[in-house]
């Protein structure tokens, strides 16, 4: 649905940018314009993006470990509650959080439909913004599977003789895979809960959900996982209006009635942006980030289940 820079423009005003798509008439127009199925609610700005909440707070623990939070277009702009998160459980976990200088975009859209040119050269510009991290062999942690895999999978790839590439294909991580990896002494207290796990599709292809399963379990969280294939979103294909009945189609064949069958009580878990839109726009629950779950647990409190705030 976006490349990252139209958001960037859209959060000067978010305000005015959700007039635009959360009102009844123009919301119409706008899903109209954009080729959005009409069944579909359009994710809705967060009053202030992730970066600019960072920015005016700024890094803390200066003398831990540095770590470098890869803040995605979609939790940067429309779930900054995530990212809010990842930067405490990293703190708690007695890391520095640092985030890239310059507002960068992985270009997942790009690769999807075939634009490997622009993808390129919004690649090119991650490795110059980020060689000092790299060359320094600082961590990247990520939040979105998506973008992860990006990194992890596509850049290595486009890129086979940059070592550049390869250094950061190397040194990117999943938020799972990362406290598991950097931070496995730290004794993250127990969340004596129960869930309901879903992966991303890029999660369970290219990094598996080994990590996540094992830190989920490390902190007391009993979880099912009875909806192993696609959430149906995808991305951008379940918000299109040729696509929409397909996409449903798909959640109803198994992750749908299995959130609605959860009890009230038990937690959805899922960290890709599509596949919590998709359980947020098909059912009356909404699905936590992994992030936020940790959060949950270092800080002993019970986190409301966070939607995007779309209607």
């Amino acid at each position: 649905m976006t490349n990252g820079y139209t958001p960037h423009l859209a959060s000067h005003v978010p305000g005015l940018a959700n007039l635009a798509t959360q009102l009844p008439v123009l919301r119409d127009i706008a899903k109209r314009v954009a080729g959005v199925a009409r069944e579909r609610n359009i994710p809705a700005f967060a009053p202030q993006s992730f970066r600019s909440w960072f920015r005016s707070r700024g890094p803390r623990r200066l003398t831990s470990p540095p770590v470098v939070l890869w803040p995605d277009t979609f939790n940067n702009y429309f779930l900054p509650s995530t990212a809010k998160a990842a930067v405490n459980v990293l703190e708690t976990a007695g890391f520095c959080v640092l985030l890239p200088k310059t507002n960068l975009c992985c270009g997942r859209p790009l690769y999807d439909f075939g634009m490997l040119d622009r993808a390129k050269r919004l690649l090119l510009q991650i490795l110059d913004s980020l060689s000092p991290a790299i060359e320094a062999g600082i961590p990247v942690v990520g939040l979105e599977p998506s973008c992860v895999a990006v990194f992890r999978d596509e850049l290595s790839n486009l890129f086979p003789h940059d070592h550049r590439a390869q250094a950061l294909s190397r040194q990117t991580f999943l938020l799972s895979e990362f406290v598991e990896t950097h931070a496995a002494s730290f004794a993250f207290p127990r969340l004596e809960r129960k869930a309901l796990l879903h992966g991303h599709c890029h999660h369970k292809a290219i990094m598996k959900m080994t990590a996540e399963e094992s830190i989920l379990r490390r902190i007391g969280v009993d979880f099912l996982s009875p909806a192993p294939g696609c959430c149906g979103m995808a991305g951008s294909f379940g918000f299109e209006h040729d696509k929409y009945d397909l996409s449903m189609a798909i959640a109803e064949l198994e992750l749908l009635p299995a959130v609605r069958r959860a009890p009230s009580d038990w937690l959805i878990i899922a960290d890709g942006f599509s596949c919590r839109e998709q359980i947020a726009q098909g059912s009356d629950r909404h699905a936590l980030h992994v992030a936020e779950v940790l959060q949950m647990a270092t800080t002993g409190g019970v986190a409301k289940e966070q939607g995007n705030g779309s209607p």
